[in-house]
């Protein structure tokens, strides 16, 4: 490998799909990478595959000579599975750094581990930090929206490079320190589990329009795209619009027809939901999506029990307003359950989340890039009821003129049989979050009356035990 020459800025470990893509980013940015990868026969195919970039790129095939080939302070990015191989690369890397280098994970990690691994490496004055990267390979390669959790330390070594190589909105890079150790994959953890439920309510609409009204995918494709042009624009729309133009060109069927209805996932949507429910928060948007991934991929379950206890195929008349509106209610509950949970985190691990900037940094290169978070930001900017989102005036506003096509919609699929759990989690959180007197006191009564786990009481200071315990 290339010997002599000036060392690099930054160093990635990892040449699959991202990594490859963020190295090449990188070297069109003017930054000089060094790279290496676990099977070495990959690095020569990529520099060669780099053309002019190479120019910006050192490749090494041996970490010693990789870590060597960088300034210091080191700053290096790994891009490999998270889990075991990520504990076995910082054991084997470690040893060859030095005070003051940091370690970048950029994959979809646990931010538990990603907090364990910080504090663990901050022992030996080496940085730890937790990066989240959205926009798939298109994104990676051109621009991402990048979550940072880290030292100060750290991210005064990134900042220029992760601005360099961003997602722009105008001229706001679409990267964000965004507080120390986890917060960053946090942050992208529940960015995913929006995303779930944000392509859940999609399908669902769909699905409603397709077998409830009979209409051709093209055709609901054609609604998508009329609806990306407006405030429901959103990249997830775009490529929903895009994708159900296609035809499978073996059959001559519509692509999505022939597509093996179970939905896979790699577990951030469920990490999600898990720590919502851990901190007593909810996430029913995000877990109904969850749920249906799961249930998707009972496929000769669903076909026996169709036989067996009847389809749904029941007409359904909505006009396309009426469901523009309904996902538009769903996308604003959806996005409202998730920064209740950065919320909740933020205030348990004192990581001081900015909601506003991360609304920002969310707005280009990511996956749930959309219209709407011009609108949270602007709207976390100013003074919100309890920090609640929902309670904002514009969104509160914008719900009071959309929650009553959803609630058609909901009513008309379950009256005709079809699933709809994600837009109607949502409808039921509003209801419940609405309803100033709530049912929770029937739940303490009945607590308390079989298990004496007591109860409070209205203008009363304690707690208070039923007459039940008097008999």
């Amino acid at each position: 490998m290339e010997t002599g020459m000036a060392k690099a800025q930054i160093g990635v470990y990892g040449l699959g799909t991202m990594g490859s893509a963020l190295a090449l980013n990188m070297a069109e940015a003017g930054i000089r990478v060094a790279v290496t990868n676990r099977e070495a026969d990959w690095i020569a195919r990529f520099v060669t595959e780099a053309g002019a970039l190479a120019e910006n790129i050192v490749p090494q095939d041996g970490l010693e000579a990789f870590v060597a080939s960088l300034v210091t302070p080191r700053v290096i990015l790994f891009m490999i599975p998270s889990g075991a191989p990520m504990d076995a690369m910082i054991e084997a890397i470690a040893p060859l750094l030095s005070p003051g280098d940091t370690i970048i994970d950029g994959g979809n990690a646990n931010f538990h581990d990603t907090r364990r691994r910080s504090a663990a490496l901050a022992t030996q004055d080496l940085h730890f930090v937790g990066m989240g990267v959205s926009g798939g390979e298109e994104g990676a390669r051109h621009g991402p929206s990048m979550m940072v959790g880290g030292s100060d330390h750290s991210w005064a070594q990134l900042k220029p490079l992760l601005e360099a190589i961003a997602a722009r909105y105008g001229e706001d890079p679409c990267v964000a320190h965004l507080g120390p150790d986890g917060a960053g994959h946090f942050v992208k953890t529940v960015h995913n589990g929006i995303e779930y439920a944000d392509m859940q309510a999609i399908a669902e609409i769909y699905t409603l329009e397709h077998h409830g009204a009979a209409k051709i995918p093209e055709e609901i494709g054609a609604m998508f795209t009329r609806w990306d042009a407006g405030p429901l624009k959103s990249y997830l729309l775009e490529i929903t619009g895009k994708l159900l133009t296609y035809t499978d060109p073996e059959t001559g069927h519509p692509m999505v027809d022939v597509i093996w209805d179970a939905a896979g996932q790699k577990g951030t949507g469920r990490w999600t939901v898990i720590e919502a429910l851990r901190m007593g928060q909810s996430a029913s948007m995000i877990e109904a999506a969850v749920g249906a991934r799961g249930w998707s991929s009972e496929k000769y379950t669903r076909v026996e029990a169709e036989k067996i206890l009847g389809g749904a195929r029941g007409a359904m008349e909505c006009s396309e307003e009426v469901l523009a509106d309904a996902f538009m209610a769903a996308r604003i509950l959806s996005y409202a359950q998730g920064f209740r949970i950065l919320k909740a985190a933020s205030e348990e691990y004192d990581w001081q989340l900015d909601m506003a900037r991360i609304a920002e940094i969310w707005r280009a290169g990511c996956i749930i890039r959309s219209a709407i978070l011009d609108d949270i930001s602007e709207a976390f900017q100013g003074d919100i009821p309890h920090g609640e989102l929902i309670l904002a005036p514009r969104f509160a506003q914008t719900l009071a003129q959309c929650i009553p096509s959803l609630r058609q919609v909901v009513s008309q699929a379950v009256h005709s049989g079809h699933a709809v759990p994600a837009l109607a989690a949502g409808l039921s959180w509003y209801d419940t979050m609405r309803q100033g007197w709530g049912s929770a006191n029937i739940i303490q009564a009945q607590r308390d009356f079989f298990g004496y786990h007591g109860f409070e009481k209205f203008g009363v200071e304690g707690q208070f035990h039923g007459p039940w315990w008097d008999d």
